[in-house]
């Protein structure tokens, strides 16, 4: 049997969103998270692409995410939001809030906005590109930490997980199709990475995980049985993933009996505030170029720059297809046959097509 099935962008897209609408979902929002997820793939990103399929219709059936919910707005003002995502797809919500940030930074130059009850909101970097496209520099933050353990990431020093893996995201205009991306998980890698290679049954470098006994491991099952990822660079990603759970606080939501925080930030300014945009995003691109201009270090071929990674994956997998791993694969055509879904390519629209031209 293949270890991988190459799937093509509009094939996989229609069959995502098929499996979230027969699970309950609205059309609406299962297109816009199955464009989500397929975009982190098409960018690289399988960690959280289509891999996260099976387990958001296990958490559908288990009651625990509500396919249908639309956020609700809490309390607004010119400049800022505080929305509540209603336990639904994390995804929508996050689209649906940074696109309310874009138009009130259009207007008074700057807002943010926090969130409460948001599911998994997949590639933190996808609202950063989408920042950018609008002429915006945008920056997210995903946060969690609780003293009760139970979480991925270790604080430093701490022997077990306590923090979530916290990510930190930034989009900057350039004025083409390759906007700076800057997007990262404060532990060493994104759990999501830990389960790309649990599908593919790879061990993981050394220093990435500890075990339930706090003792270094490779092995990816170490993980799921109480272990915990590290945080990066140390005391360095230790002190930014809490202050993610901080900027996380600001809607007013503690739990004291765990002491936790946990939450989305989001914040969006509009470049034309300081300068003309299309300046700005001319000396952006110059800039850039200009370090990518560097001359490159021993065992290296180039530098790069943030989006540039994305930016080739995308028309690399646009043209190969996209990789599924054959644990992932079976897991979906599994969860086909069990909402009666077909899953072959008949299903592909139109409109999936267009969406995935090149």
């Amino acid at each position: 049997m293949s270890d991988t099935y190459f799937l093509r962008a509009p094939h996989l897209h229609a069959l995502t969103r098929n499996l979230f609408v027969a699970a309950g979902a609205t059309r609406p929002i299962a297109e816009t998270v199955a464009g989500i997820l397929v975009n982190s793939n098409l960018a690289g990103h399988d960690s959280h692409g289509v891999l996260r399929v099976p387990a958001y219709l296990q958490q559908i059936k288990d009651g625990r995410l509500k396919p249908t919910a639309e956020p609700q707005l809490l309390k607004e003002s010119p400049t800022t939001l505080l929305i509540d995502g209603q336990n639904g797809f994390g995804h929508y919500t996050a689209q649906q809030g940074m696109a309310l940030l874009i138009e009130k930074a259009r207007t008074a130059n700057l807002a943010c906005a926090n969130f409460i009850q948001i599911g998994h909101i997949g590639r933190v970097g996808e609202y950063a590109e989408q920042a950018a496209r609008a002429g915006c520099i945008g920056l997210i933050t995903v946060g969690f930490g609780s003293r009760n353990g139970g979480s991925r990431v270790t604080p430093y020093g701490g022997k077990f997980g306590m923090l979530g893996t916290n990510p930190i995201a930034v989009g900057v205009p350039t004025g083409d199709g390759v906007p700076f991306v800057l997007d990262y998980a404060t532990s060493v890698v994104a759990e999501g990475k830990i389960q790309v290679a649990r599908s593919k049954n790879l061990d993981v470098p050394p220093d990435t995980i500890v075990d339930k006994a706090g003792q270094p491991t490779v092995k990816t099952t170490d993980l799921y049985d109480g272990g915990a990822l590290l945080p990066f660079a140390k005391h360095k990603g230790y002190a930014l993933s809490l202050f993610t759970c901080l900027l996380a606080g600001l809607s007013g939501e503690f739990d004291a009996e765990r002491a936790a925080l946990s939450g989305v930030f989001m914040l969006a300014f509009h470049i034309d505030a300081f300068a003309p945009l299309g300046d700005y995003q001319q000396s952006v691109r110059l800039f850039l170029d200009g370090m990518k201009a560097a001359p490159t270090a021993d065992g290296f071929t180039e530098v790069l720059a943030p989006g540039d990674f994305e930016q080739r994956n995308r028309a690399q997998r646009l043209a190969n297809g996209i990789e599924v791993p054959a644990m992932i694969h079976r897991q979906m055509q599994n969860w086909a046959e069990r909402l009666q879904v077909s899953a072959g390519e008949e299903i592909i629209e139109a409109a999936d097509v267009s969406r995935y031209q090149m």
